[in-house]
């Protein structure tokens, strides 16, 4: 167990810098999964910026794990050429603070339409990420995320086996939301799996404390600890945060807890995790 390594997105505790820190000291993280800075999406903050960001996190012996970016979080039929710099962009921030790590996504798939449609574009984009990313030394890990192409696990492994430098971040709660069985999922993924994102959900698809709904989140993690994993990034959902917005098409927040701040609710989340292992 004294190997293991949690991280968190710190971006649900506060949208501060300052404040992430604080919480992921008091609840003796090794680092973060940083999405927001200051009010700033990771993919849009200057090199100034990333380096002063380091330097915080070095000065208390933290580091950023992976770079939780938006990355492949547009639509198919959106510019991706636009898209494709922010992600070169994102490459030169993760390089600043020495992440090994950027997650992204395989693409909102239009509503009502079948996803397989646009399964060669997915992967010709996605391989373009591959191609920018040779040189950095840095992993990409696609999640599963409800509305994209890789929303399903069948076709996370499409993209797994067609594109192998891509690795997967197992989220149990997405998985879920799009009513999948999580040890089916973990079954035909486990030999994919870079990290897993500890979050889980009600068969309603709202998230809870992980363990308290059926994502099977201790099972999960108790098989990649034994196949060798040892790195988790929580991620509550457990609380409105700054910048929820811009992460969900539309969608409203899903929890059926009530926490009287976002500290709290970081908290809870954390200690549930841990309680688990």
């Amino acid at each position: 167990m004294s190997n293991i390594k949690i991280y968190a997105f710190s971006d649900e505790a506060s949208p501060y810098i300052d404040k992430q820190i604080d919480a992921l000291l008091r609840n003796g993280l090794s680092g973060m999964e940083i999405r927001n800075v200051d009010g700033v999406n990771i993919a849009d903050i200057s090199k100034e910026k990333a380096k002063e960001v380091k330097a915080k996190l070095d000065a208390h012996g933290l580091c950023v794990w992976s770079i939780g970016s938006p990355i492949g979080k547009i639509g198919i039929q959106e510019d991706f050429e636009k898209h494709l710099e922010k992600f070169k962009h994102t490459l030169e921030i993760a390089k600043i603070l020495d992440a090994k790590n950027i997650r992204l996504f395989s693409f909102f798939m239009p509503k009502n339409s079948d996803p397989g449609v646009h399964k060669e574009e997915v992967l010709a984009r996605l391989g373009q990420f591959v191609e920018a990313a040779k040189g950095y030394d840095i992993t990409l890990c696609h999640e599963n995320e409800k509305g994209i192409y890789g929303d399903i696990p069948e076709r996370c492994l499409e993209i797994h086996k067609q594109i192998p430098e891509i690795k997967a971040v197992f989220d149990p709660a997405n998985f879920v939301q799009c009513h999948v069985d999580t040890m089916e999922a973990w079954e035909l993924l486990k030999e994919y799996v870079h990290y897993i994102h500890i979050k889980d959900a009600l068969e309603d698809g709202f998230v809870v404390p992980s363990g308290k709904g059926i994502g099977n989140v201790q099972k999960i993690a108790k098989d990649f600890m034994a196949r060798g994993g040892k790195e988790f990034t929580i991620e509550p959902h457990l609380k409105v945060f700054s910048g929820f917005e811009e992460l969900e098409q539309g969608e409203k927040f899903k929890a059926h807890c009530e926490f009287a701040s976002n500290d709290m609710a970081f908290d809870v989340a954390c200690e549930s995790f841990k309680s688990l292992l």
